[in-house]
């Protein structure tokens, strides 16, 4: 089987809010391969504590790709603690850099409680407009109705988890079995 016939994994979406002191990252549960549903309940928002410092990721893409991001971001955090900019900048800069990890097929959002950042394997660090980041199939979805909301009386994590709801409904490659952490600054 070639690359160019194999189905590939579809599917996921994360979204981070930031609304007053807090920061809440939520993603769907659902792996998919072509158009079968391998797994429902897959977590896809972690806790990290490199170093004491506290810090909530969020993945789409290859599972393997993204837990190997994650192992390294958590080792930049513990080579600058407390820094998450700049442990987010040295990982996209090796990401884009190193032959291996630009095969990498994954995107991350990040937050410490203070900044929220997507990063990505184009040596992007991006910090959203609005306080909402999204990445995935779903994540336009998500975001497009976060936006919508973040305006509202709701809290950061009742925006996330109707942000989901709307794009679960939507992607067929999101489903409404979350995982959700808030972290505050």
């Amino acid at each position: 089987m070639t690359k160019s016939d194999f189905p590939g994994w579809h599917g996921t979406t994360i979204i981070g809010v930031r609304k007053g002191n807090e920061v809440v990252v939520a993603g769907d549960g659902q792996v998919s391969l072509g158009q079968t549903v391998i797994k429902g309940t897959a977590r896809k928002v972690r806790r990290l504590n490199p170093g004491g410092h506290d810090v909530v990721a969020g993945f789409a893409g290859s599972t393997a790709d993204a837990f190997t991001l994650l192992e390294r971001l958590e080792a930049k955090l513990e080579a600058t603690p407390g820094q998450l900019a700049r442990a987010s900048v040295e990982l996209a800069k090796d990401w884009r850099t190193d032959k291996y990890l630009q095969k990498l097929e994954a995107m991350l959002i990040v937050t410490d409680g203070t900044e929220l950042f997507i990063i990505t394997g184009a040596g992007d660090v991006l910090e959203p407009e609005h306080g909402i980041a999204a990445i995935g199939s779903g994540g336009n979805f998500a975001l497009a109705a976060a936006r919508g909301m973040i305006d509202s009386d709701l809290d950061a994590e009742a925006v996330a988890r109707k942000a989901m709801a709307i794009a679960s409904d939507i992607c067929v490659y999101t489903n409404g079995n979350l995982t959700v952490e808030r972290i505050t600054s």
